[in-house]
């Protein structure tokens, strides 16, 4: 291509010389070599576009590279375990109920009302349960925004195809997502598989100033998945549902300080977990079980006395640059001031600055459940629950329950008006 372009640029300079001095027949000639030319440019520019439009299709599908600390392992039985919390509230025991088989003693879980307006794997609650659903979202909220200094967003549940290649889950999960008919400036769109993907996008192409690092979002919203390769595993009652609520913690960093951010965003996450006495247990994922955007992962598993196992709540991960570099987020380092930079130099003499500032680089991004509400209303119930198919409310939600501290199963007469 550039030696056509070339080519074409010299003999178009030779046609000038030749119609100034007359030579009509020879600048003819000149002009169809350049025509040539220009052909064989167009040509190899349509090559050059086929093969780049291959390259970053490849790309795309290549995940992110790991941490040095992520263990090597084919699957979550090889996920190394960093903390176990709790120990003093693990119940067990073989009169320890499901989560459903309690939701619906207390007369707030309907299943065939779902099927009935949704089809499968899609819930209502009601009454007493979608409450207790309401308080556990207003209470991750008020905690991450009151105690961990997050600011709150609310934000569209649909987006662009661009926007989920810039997170990662396109173009490789696409089976995974719900693609809608609405059109978005020429794109197709899809329900968002997680707040994560609006919230990090908010900032898509956008230069930041490093002392404005760490910006911290968090957001409560149905996360919709399709998870067409799940083959009916974990689909009782409310687990693995086409639709759930998720409170998301997102944070945009600096390269050198997104370590410690992750391991705060993680801390922010238990927390919740601690103040509803819920015991878990922290692993580090391992390359066989990592996302496909993240470079180091941690899980937060909540015991389930009804399944006597330890289930995901929620899913830490420190993206690095991954997503920035898909979505072009950067930010401009902060300018050291003379003194420390003697002192990283170890002394001498200042070197003049450049103008224009530091060159831009790419943020690293982070993200994490904060946590997942749905899976937190099924710890609650099961971790929660007495002999009688009486739940207790958790202390820390009380408040959001209008001073409610036990809910009571409900008798058939009760369940019957309720379907009135």
């Amino acid at each position: 291509r550039d030696a056509a372009l070339n080519k074409r640029k010299t003999l178009s300079a030779e046609i000038g010389k030749l119609m100034k001095s007359g030579d009509q027949a020879a600048a003819e000639e000149i002009k169809a070599q350049v025509s040539a030319a220009n052909a064989q440019a167009a040509e190899a520019e349509a090559t050059l576009a086929e093969v780049e439009g291959e390259c970053n299709a490849l790309f795309a599908r290549l995940p992110n590279l790991l941490d040095q600390r992520v263990p090597d392992g084919d699957s979550e039985e090889n996920n190394e375990l960093v903390t176990l919390w709790g120990e003093e509230y693990i119940k067990k025991g073989e009169d320890m109920k499901w989560h459903d088989e309690l939701a619906a003693t207390l007369g707030g879980y309907a299943p065939e009302a779902a099927v009935k307006v949704s089809g499968s794997r899609f819930s209502v609650l009601r009454g007493p349960l979608a409450r207790l659903e309401r308080a556990l979202s207003a209470f991750m909220l008020d905690t991450h925004t009151l105690e961990h200094g997050y600011e709150e967003h609310s934000v569209p549940y649909l987006v662009s195809r661009q926007v989920l290649e810039g997170t990662g889950q396109l173009p490789k999960f696409e089976d995974d997502l719900f693609k809608t008919n609405h059109d978005i400036s020429g794109m197709d769109s899809f329900l968002i598989p997680t707040a994560e993907v609006p919230l990090t996008s908010l900032y898509r192409d956008d230069i930041l100033q490093e002392s404005n690092l760490p910006i911290k979002l968090v957001g409560h919203t149905p996360c919709f998945r399709a998870e067409s390769d799940s083959g009916g595993r974990d689909t009782r009652g409310l687990l693995r549902q086409h639709q759930f609520h998720k409170v998301e913690l997102v944070c945009i960093s600096s390269k050198e300080n997104s370590n410690e951010v992750h391991e705060k965003m993680t801390e922010h996450a238990e927390t919740i977990l601690r103040k509803l006495k819920l015991p878990y247990r922290k692993v580090r994922l391992c390359s066989g079980d990592i996302g496909f955007s993240a470079r180091h992962c941690y899980d937060l598993e909540v015991w389930m006395p009804g399944q006597d196992q330890f289930r995901e709540i929620a899913s830490i991960s420190n993206c690095g640059d991954f997503q920035a570099r898909r979505m072009g987020l950067r930010y401009r380092p902060a300018e050291k001031d003379d003194a420390e930079k003697d002192e990283q130099k170890g002394g001498g003499k200042n070197k003049k600055k450049k103008k224009g500032g530091k060159k831009t680089v790419h943020c690293h991004t982070l993200n994490g459940s904060g946590v997942a509400v749905g899976r937190a209303l099924v710890a609650v119930l099961e971790n929660y629950q007495n002999p009688d198919g009486s739940v207790t409310v958790p202390e820390v939600l009380v408040p959001y329950m209008n001073g409610v501290t036990v809910l009571n199963p409900v008798t058939d007469e009760e369940k019957l008006a309720m379907l009135k």
